[in-house]
């Protein structure tokens, strides 16, 4: 997940404002799988980095099917048993239309690549297209069932089941709480990027803005900074 500012409303408030630069807690976008980016980009023109709004956004569309099985199998960060988990890039949707390039209409090149033979991988969970995160693989299907299970019960009781880690710009004035904010998507440069929205109207509401909220936790601080475990327990559906 890339960097961001979220305004919202946190319980005890913010001594500057929520600054927030997100970072996965399993090493964010992998070196290998951006030295991969930086491989195949090498023999093509690209804009300067200054022209470049997004850096690290991938484009499906400029990329082959052999190219993208290589940058997600560099974006691998664990295996255990039948799971694999991998950090998936920003701009690369899960599903699409046919023929279009997406996680899920590569998956049997992926599922060989890492030597699962005939046994395909599936997806358990995975962030959308607008964000880069953490997807859960399974090759076995009775173990995706009973995970997705317990992702669909977890939210439909709020109970959170991911942790994130992020440095803010300030300290909070509590050492945990909650914060409330609304988010929307908003078209940025060719990208959809998730955007907060300050004091949403009803008409907000009713077109497409939506209420979200997250527990957090100081783990630490330092020189007008601190580092936040984060744990949402609702988000904005794309």
């Amino acid at each position: 997940m890339g960097g961001c500012r979220v305004l919202g409303q946190a319980s005890g408030g913010w001594r500057r404002g929520l600054g927030i630069r997100a970072t996965s807690t399993a090493a964010g976008f992998g070196t290998k799988a951006r030295h991969q980016l930086q491989r195949r980009g090498a023999s093509k023109p690209s804009d300067p980095p200054g022209d470049q709004p997004f850096p690290g956004l991938l484009r499906p569309g400029t990329f082959s099917r052999e190219e993208l099985v290589d940058v997600l199998r560099a974006a691998v960060v664990d295996r255990k048993g039948p799971l694999v988990t991998l950090n998936k890039p920003q701009g690369l949707p899960v599903t699409g239309k046919p023929g279009e390039l997406t996680l899920l209409s590569v998956l049997p090149e992926l599922s060989r690549s890492l030597g699962l033979g005939e046994q395909e991988v599936q997806v358990v969970r995975a962030s959308g297209k607008e964000a880069s995160g953490l997807v859960l693989l399974s090759s076995c299907p009775q173990t995706a069932s009973r995970l997705q299970k317990f992702f669909t019960h977890s939210r439909r009781a709020r109970k959170p089941t991911a942790t994130y880690c992020a440095v803010t710009d300030g300290i909070p004035v509590t050492s945990e709480g909650k914060i409330q904010a609304a988010l929307k998507l908003e078209h940025i440069d060719g990208v959809n990027l998730v955007v907060p929205v300050q004091s949403p109207s009803r008409k907000d509401i009713m077109e497409g803005v939506k209420r979200t909220l997250s527990h957090f936790r100081v783990v630490a601080t330092g020189s007008g900074c601190a580092l936040v475990q984060l744990q949402p327990l609702t988000a904005p559906r794309r």
